[in-house]
C-alpha cells in the first residue's frame, strides 16, 4: 500500500471511488436516462448514483465534513474540511461509449487540497496523493515527465461557455506552432492525472469547475509539476483559469496565454 494510504481521508476516498467505479462500469455502454442542466451539460442516472455512493461512503467515515458535489450541490460541515466530488468527469464521453472518464474526489481544508483521488473505472486505475507525501498511480510512485520538445503532448479542459471554447481553439493553434502535439480528451480530472503520471506534459484549464480539477491539481503538484494562473503568477484552488505542466515547458505555455 502506498504511503499516501496512511491518511484516513485518503483511505475512505479510495473506497468511495471504487464503489462509484462499479456503478459506472455497470452503466457504461447501456441506454441512459439523461437531463440537460442550466449550463447545457448533461447528467445521467450514472452520475447521480455514483455521487450518492461516494457521499454515503465518506459520510460514514467523516460525518462532520462538508461536501461539494457536482450533482447534489454544497452541504456545509461543522468545520473547514470538505470533500469536493465529481462522480463522473467526462459525462459526454461516457454517454457516447468513449472510455475516457473518471471519478474525482478531493479533500480540502479551507482553500487547500490535502488529499486527492482520481479513478479511471475502465482501466481500474487509482491515482492518489496527499499533500507533502507524493503522488501514486495504484501503488507506484509517479512523476511528471522531463520532455521539453520532441514528444510533448498538451491537453485542454474547458467550460461550456462559448468564449472559453474560442480561447481553447486559439491555444490549440498557438501550441502546435511551438511544435507540441495537442489533444482534447474531455475529462479534466484524467488529463491532470495523466500529466502527473508523465503521459502528457502540459494542460490548460479554461473555466472548468472546482470539482473537475481539484483532485487532479494536487496530483500534479505532488508529482513535481507546476501550476500557475494565466499570467504565470501563483495559483489558488478557486481560480478556474490556470496552466499546469511538467515545469520544463511551463514558460512556453504561459507565453501563449497573452493572446487569449
Amino acid at each position: 500500500m502506498s504511503p499516501t494510504s496512511s491518511t484516513d481521508e485518503l483511505t475512505a476516498m479510495i473506497t468511495a471511488a471504487r464503489a462509484a467505479g462499479i456503478i459506472l462500469r455497470e452503466y457504461f455502454e447501456t441506454p441512459l436516462g439523461e437531463e440537460q442542466k442550466m449550463d447545457r451539460s448533461f447528467v445521467t442516472r450514472a452520475d447521480k448514483e455514483s455521487e450518492a455512493a461516494i457521499i454515503a461512503t465518506l459520510a460514514r467515515a467523516f460525518p462532520d465534513y462538508g461536501v461539494l458535489g457536482e450533482e447534489s450541490g454544497e452541504h456545509i460541515g461543522s468545520g473547514d474540511d470538505r470533500f469536493v466530488i465529481d462522480p463522473l468527469d467526462g459525462t459526454a464521453n461516457f454517454m457516447n461509449a468513449i472510455p475516457i472518464f473518471a471519478v474525482s474526489i478531493a479533500h480540502m481544508k479551507g482553500a487547500r487540497v490535502m488529499n486527492a483521488v482520481v479513478s479511471n473505472p475502465i482501466t481500474d486505475t487509482i491515482f492518489s496523493a496527499s499533500r507533502g507525501r507524493g503522488a501514486f498511480v495504484n501503488d507506484a510512485p509517479m512523476r511528471v515527465s522531463d520532455d521539453t520538445k520532441k514528444n510533448v503532448v498538451v491537453t485542454f479542459g474547458k467550460s461550456s461557455k462559448r468564449e472559453d471554447g474560442e480561447r481553447v481553439n486559439t491555444l490549440f493553434v498557438a501550441t502546435q506552432k511551438d511544435g507540441f502535439r495537442v489533444r482534447y480528451l474531455g475529462s479534466a480530472a484524467l488529463e491532470l492525472a495523466y500529466l502527473a503520471r508523465g503521459g502528457t506534459d502540459g494542460y490548460f484549464n479554461v473555466g472548468t469547475h472546482l470539482w473537475d480539477y481539484a483532485a487532479g491539481t494536487l496530483l500534479v503538484e505532488e508529482a513535481g509539476g507546476s501550476i500557475t494562473d494565466f499570467s504565470g503568477k501563483p495559483w489558488g484552488a478557486e481560480e478556474r483559469y490556470f496552466v499546469a505542466s511538467n515545469g520544463k515547458i511551463h514558460d512556453t505555455l504561459v507565453k501563449n496565454l497573452s493572446i487569449v
